[in-house]
């Protein structure tokens, strides 16, 4: 594991912020922490950073105890909480190579990460002038300069645009695949989390709710097919006689665990056979929300 926690638990004045977090964070995956804005994730970054003192509990990254051997395991994170730290008056190289100086880095080095994030052709424009998604890039080449063999990052899509979210996890996924890192990443989108993660663990008001392989949150979160259509509840009795489970039945639209594509078209092909009006439909991702309800249920 290349982050471990052991009852990792932190207090604001009387509130309690990070609950008896116990992370698995596995060599060479994508973590995705997952939660909702004010769950804890961005406090527990902090802590595995030690830009915050633990409480109580222990943190171990790389197999070393983190408070004990703080300078060595530091030196090998790269991190972006947030918003990136850069110059906005400064060229996207400028400010590499500021960074590299502090952290005597070649100008070669500075150069890969440019092509890295795929900056170069911008590598000499004023960083005020770079989208979002530029920013972003530009922050986490920052932060991969040092070569480091972890890469936390503090929700690095908010605020961007679909190109710009494309791009991060893109990045991301071959930081990994192909660059052999490990990246803790926290969200509240986990639609976006699922395309990219490998492993994921879930927090609500600072304790963790789950935690396991991105196969094992599919079991939970199994996707829907939402099926709009006129007469929903003869529609829904109907499926049910042709042996299809219905989950959810509205004035609107009903609702079916998805298996696969040609369940679906058999689904639609049925319906429409069988004199149904459908308008729409189309698979759906449980929110964030009522996967928490399905996880504390089944706690």
């Amino acid at each position: 594991m290349v982050i471990s926690t052991e009852g990792l638990s932190f207090n604001f004045s009387n509130q309690q912020v990070v609950k008896s977090l116990s992370l698995q964070v596995p060599e060479g995956s994508i973590y995705g922490f997952l939660g909702p804005n004010g769950a804890g994730k961005t406090t527990t970054i902090k802590l595995l950073l030690n830009l915050l003192k633990t409480d109580q509990g222990s943190i171990h990254i790389f197999d070393k105890e983190l408070q004990s051997n703080r300078i060595d395991i530091l030196s090998q994170i790269g991190s972006l909480i947030e918003q990136p730290a850069i110059y906005l008056h400064l060229s996207g190289k400028e400010n590499l190579m500021n960074r590299a100086l502090l952290l005597e880095v070649s100008e070669e080095r500075v150069d890969d990460m440019l092509k890295l994030v795929h900056l170069s052709d911008a590598a000499h424009k004023k960083a005020g002038k770079y989208s979002l998604g530029m920013k972003q890039r530009l922050g986490i080449a920052l932060a991969l300069l040092s070569d480091p063999k972890l890469l936390i990052l503090d929700e690095p899509t908010n605020g961007l645009d679909p190109n710009g979210i494309i791009e991060v996890r893109e990045l991301l996924i071959r930081l990994v695949t192909q660059h052999k890192k490990t990246v803790f990443i926290s969200s509240h989108l986990l639609a976006e989390v699922e395309r990219m993660a490998t492993h994921v663990g879930i927090i609500d008001r600072g304790e963790l709710l789950f935690q396991g392989s991105i196969k094992d949150l599919e079991a939970i979160s199994q996707p829907q097919i939402s099926v709009e259509l006129d007469n929903t509840v003869d529609a829904a009795n109907f499926l049910k006689k042709h042996g299809f489970t219905v989950t959810e039945v509205s004035d609107t639209h009903l609702c079916i665990p998805f298996t696969s594509k040609t369940q679906m078209g058999e689904i639609n092909t049925l319906l429409n056979k069988n004199g149904y009006m459908i308008y729409s439909i189309h698979k759906i991702h449980k929110d964030l929300e009522k996967l928490f309800l399905d996880i504390t249920q089944k706690a």
